[in-house]
């Protein structure tokens, strides 16, 4: 990008934010300019309480389905993807049929594509498009149904030639594509012979900071029955306070194998919540200088520069890029 172009990218998300705090949607002393250059405005609030938008019902009634993780044929994914995704109908169709209706409908992270240790020239042939085909024929559903449909799956985007993307796709009621989250991170340095190799925020953390603005980092999409966060992250809970404090209200986390194999449902009774919630308490004074002073053993960006072929070749490219002893 040239310096001309950074510079109106800049501006134009530093006014968006100035425009909105104007505009009473996120009032000035929530909107906290983010000081690394080429961010965006971070939507904080110092004050315990957090950005929203009116509730439209008091209670919201969430169900999750577990459906069958079956992985397409590489080679000619077309067919799977298409049985998958009228699996995936088909269960929609079944939760309004057999049970009370559902405001928000969670599904886990690969129901379309399933999962297998495919190579990178493998998922970028099988990989969706968000929005594309499969998320309008998903839409049309939550449309029908006036719900919010929520999926993970391998995707891939134009602005980012050869990177394998982890999505977690939110549909809203109006059949649109409301938001879609990256994968925050991936764990490194765990798994025996082999490396993820899908290309998470941390792993371009500058560009997509560069990209997308610093308040895209720990997403949280502010909806009529709630703010939502996703994750297909299992187990971190500084990500999940981070998400707290922007003001996440209801997690929906997409991570494959994490539910049970009975479909579940729960009514969330928003409204009342919202009246006593506020930001998590974190002494962010007492555990600052030790926050700073941690280094990750595998820094961001690693896959800017390059893409791993595979499983294996993320396993090797990784192998020296360890900062711990």
């Amino acid at each position: 990008m040239t310096d001309k172009h950074d510079s109106s990218r800049r501006l134009m998300l530093k006014t968006a934010g100035l425009g909105l705090a104007a505009a009473g949607a996120l009032p000035a002393a929530r909107v906290r300019a983010a000081m690394e250059p080429g961010a965006g405005p971070l939507s904080m609030s110092d004050d315990g309480t957090y950005a929203v938008v009116p509730l439209a019902k008091d209670s919201v009634r969430l169900a999750v389905a577990q459906t069958r993780v079956r992985a397409v044929d590489a080679a000619s994914p077309e067919r799977g993807l298409r049985e998958n995704l009228d699996h995936t109908l088909d269960a929609i169709d079944k939760v309004f049929h057999f049970a009370a209706p559902a405001d928000i409908l969670q599904f886990h992270e690969f129901p379309l594509t399933g999962f297998d240790t495919w190579s990178r020239k493998e998922i970028l042939r099988l990989a969706l498009e968000i929005p594309g085909a499969e998320t309008e024929e998903i839409g049309k559903k939550a449309k029908e149904y006036n719900c919010y449909i929520v999926f993970g799956s391998y995707a891939v985007d134009k602005d980012w030639p050869n990177h394998v993307l982890s999505i977690t796709a939110i549909i809203g009621p109006d059949g649109k594509v409301a938001d879609k989250h990256w994968k925050a991170r991936n764990i490194k340095g765990v798994f025996p012979g082999v490396e993820l190799f899908t290309t998470t925020i941390y792993d371009v953390l500058d560009e997509y900071r560069e990209m997308y603005g610093e308040d895209a980092v720990i997403p949280v999409t502010r909806t009529p029955y709630g703010n939502l966060a996703t994750s297909s992250v299992q187990r971190e809970p500084e990500l999940f306070r981070a998400f707290a404090m922007k003001g996440a209200e209801i997690y929906l986390r997409t991570a494959t194998g994490g539910f049970s194999e009975t479909d579940v449902s729960a009514t969330i009774p928003i409204a009342s919540f919202r009246n006593r919630h506020r930001q998590p308490i974190v002494h962010q004074e007492l555990y600052a200088p030790v926050r700073a002073g941690y280094r990750n053993p595998y820094g961001p960006n690693l896959f800017s520069a390059y893409q791993p072929a595979d499983l294996y070749d993320a396993k090797d490219y990784l192998s020296d890029k360890s900062r711990w002893r």
